[in-house]
């Protein structure tokens, strides 16, 4: 009778502990079930949030340890930074860089703040938290004032909606005193400015690309401070041709003299050479060099802005390859840049600044292209 009851009493324990350890599970997979949905619901908020800069101007602090984690807890002694390792083989710079998050980085040289650029700039549809900013200011009295207003939109910013917010954003100041005194169109764009002012520009973008350039940048995206109009999509529309080097068409907005609205071609930086421009540079001495637009030094070149189809017949993935590159926008793959394209301050095969960062891109064996009716427009004028 002994032996019965303490089999009763094994077989009784034998269920408690089976019933013990389902109830675990069960509790374990609620619980399981529980953060999972959480996470689901807050996914989007927390990667915004791990992306997002700690400080309006700071860099993003997913990517740098905080003092105070820095912090030996034995002493207060200072750790050395982590040692990260940057696999480049494995970056890509595809047709559909924002499914594959690639990084892109927007680099403006800014003499001149406008609003406008900056409500243009947050209506980019790519997602902001794969976007780094990079700035350029001269040191002039209108330089001062358009830091003082950028820094004021960025403040905005970077401290509102954390899907507005973008991962990164640098403002250098140059180091170099600016060439003219005046950034008023009619002084910025007198031939015989050109020169030493497309020097000093080339110098500034080289400045700005060489510090922000980061070892994750799939893309860079140059944007003058007065484009205040484009497709939100303007990454990923570029983007999706798969070309090293392309730029769409700029036009500017400007008043007729009757006060109708109109609009004209800006950029004659984008074009194909000619038989007479080549020509002309093989008669040109060393230090000379050949620009665009001038009545006083007809090149006959097929320039792009010319050949906009502004109708409703336009193609707006229509290309064209081309010789010469504006950079009022234009979308670059970064590995262009890092195998040693810059923008040449000194004349190099007689040309300066992009159209001399197309030709020693060619060198390098990068192709670029052109978007004849993809129009993004100039700040408009009175």
């Amino acid at each position: 009778m002994a032996g019965y009851f303490d089999m009763r009493q094994s077989r009784t324990s034998n269920r408690t502990i089976a019933l013990g350890l389902l109830l675990v599970v069960v509790f374990i997979y609620f619980l399981y079930s529980i953060s999972n949905t959480s996470i689901t619901s807050s996914d989007l908020r927390q990667r915004l949030s791990d992306a997002a800069a700690d400080n309006p101007l700071s860099p993003p602090t997913s990517a740098f340890r905080k003092q105070a984690d820095s912090l030996n807890s034995h002493g207060g002694v200072h750790r050395p930074p982590p040692v990260v390792h940057y696999q480049l083989n494995n970056l890509t710079a595809s047709s559909n860089p924002a499914q594959k998050n690639e990084k892109v980085l927007i680099l403006t040289p800014l003499a001149r703040f406008y609003p406008e650029y900056w409500a243009n700039l947050l209506a980019l549809s790519y997602p902001h938290e794969h976007i780094s900013l990079g700035f350029i200011t001269p040191k002039t009295k209108e330089g001062n004032e358009a830091t003082t207003a950028l820094q004021e939109a960025i403040k905005v910013t970077q401290s509102g909606p954390e899907e507005d917010r973008f991962q990164s954003i640098t403002i250098l100041r140059q180091d170099i005193e600016s060439p003219l005194l005046s950034q008023e169109e009619k002084e910025r764009h007198k031939m015989e400015n050109q020169r030493i002012r497309r020097a000093a520009m080339s110098r500034a973008r080289n400045s700005l690309l060489f510090t922000t350039i980061g070892p994750s940048t799939s893309w860079v995206l140059w944007l003058d401070s007065d484009i205040v109009e484009t497709p939100p999509t303007l990454i990923q529309d570029l983007a999706s041709h798969d070309k090293s080097i392309i730029v769409p068409n700029c036009y500017q907005r400007y008043l007729k003299d009757d006060g109708t609205p109109d609009v004209r071609p800006y950029d004659y930086n984008s074009w194909r050479d000619s038989d007479t421009a080549q020509q002309l540079a093989s008669q040109m001495g060393p230090d000379d060099i050949l620009l665009e637009g001038y009545a006083e030094m007809p090149t006959y070149r097929t320039l792009m802005a010319m050949l906009a189809n502004t109708g409703p017949n336009g193609d707006p993935r229509r290309l064209m390859p081309l010789d010469g590159v504006g950079g009022t926008a234009l979308l670059v793959k970064a590995e262009v840049h890092r195998d040693g394209a810059m923008f040449p301050a000194f004349p190099f095969y007689h040309l300066i600044e992009t159209e001399g960062f197309a030709k020693m891109a060619r060198r390098l064996g990068f192709e670029s292209w052109g978007l004849p009716d993809y129009l993004v427009s100039d700040v408009e004028l009175g």
